[in-house]
């Protein structure tokens, strides 16, 4: 059973949410971001074929626990009834985690290997706690969104509110493999051809800061005496030497790789390089 990366546009190529589709043995399992929960579970109603189709909605009765890491098969397959070894990247298998019946992928939104375990809500606790007690002593912390932000950032993964939006096409973003233009109708086609057929719009580019100083969201980046974006996100990152990071907006003149950029930070100016994305990328 195979998972894949999804994107629901507006009619102006903007993007309403990045998500994963799971397809399972009898139902397709779609994963999107929390925040944006109530306004997906309302577009996809009103876009509900009328055949056929009937939707559930899970949230807030299940749960995600996600375990990653390149130590994350070692530490997990003690406890399910899954070949973890034999499951490929973005695929999915029913089985049972300590005993309790979950849907485990490998997917993740850290640029590691590691898996996802979708349970119900009351089954996250005990799982939660079993893995913790049986790893803690060999490595294995619990973690908030902080450090997940850190790790996606340093894999180039563009988080929704920052290098996605309502404003910001998955062109822009970077996401143009994501897009099948070859599909003979979904919403948003017309203005993402168009988009990628001008090719003037701004776009997502990587930038390693030099110095100390962070970029930080919604600081100006100049370049050549003018405002041309503004960082989306940013942070240093222990993946990288330690270089302060971050992704930026800004105007195709402004996007190329070695592109010499200021960003304003407190009314100084800071240089910073357009580098390649991904800022890091982990060894297969």
């Amino acid at each position: 059973m195979q998972a894949r990366y999804n994107l629901f546009c507006n009619q102006g190529g903007g993007t309403h949410d990045d998500t994963i589709f799971y397809r399972l043995e009898h139902s397709w399992l779609l994963v999107v971001n929390a925040s944006n929960a109530e306004k997906m579970w309302k577009l996809l109603n009103e876009h509900l074929p009328a055949a056929g189709v009937e939707l559930e909605n899970l949230h807030g009765r299940r749960a995600l626990i996600a375990m990653q890491g390149p130590r994350s098969v070692e530490m997990l397959q003690p406890h399910v009834d899954v070949d973890l070894a034999a499951l490929r990247y973005y695929f999915c298998a029913e089985g049972h985690v300590i005993g309790i019946p979950a849907t485990i992928a490998r997917t993740g939104y850290t640029g590691e290997d590691g898996f996802e375990l979708f349970v119900e809500g009351e089954d996250a606790p005990p799982i939660w706690n079993e893995l913790l007690r049986a790893h803690w002593d060999e490595g294995l912390e619990a973690c908030g969104l902080g450090a997940r932000d850190v790790l996606r950032l340093e894999a180039g993964m563009p988080l929704y509110g920052h290098e996605l939006n309502e404003t910001i096409t998955p062109i822009q973003a970077g996401l143009k493999w994501a897009v099948k233009l070859e599909k003979p109708e979904f919403v948003g086609k017309e203005a993402l051809h168009e988009q990628l057929q001008l090719d003037a719009y701004s776009r997502i580019a990587g930038l390693v800061m030099e110095g100390r100083t962070p970029a930080r969201e919604g600081y100006p980046v100049w370049y050549q005496g003018r405002t041309v974006g503004t960082v989306r996100s940013g942070s240093i990152a222990p993946s990288v030497e330690n270089k302060n990071i971050a992704t930026a907006l800004v105007a195709a003149e402004a996007a190329a790789i070695g592109t010499r950029l200021e960003v304003e930070i407190r009314g100084k100016f800071h240089a910073a390089t357009v580098v390649a994305m991904p800022f890091y990328k982990r060894a297969k």
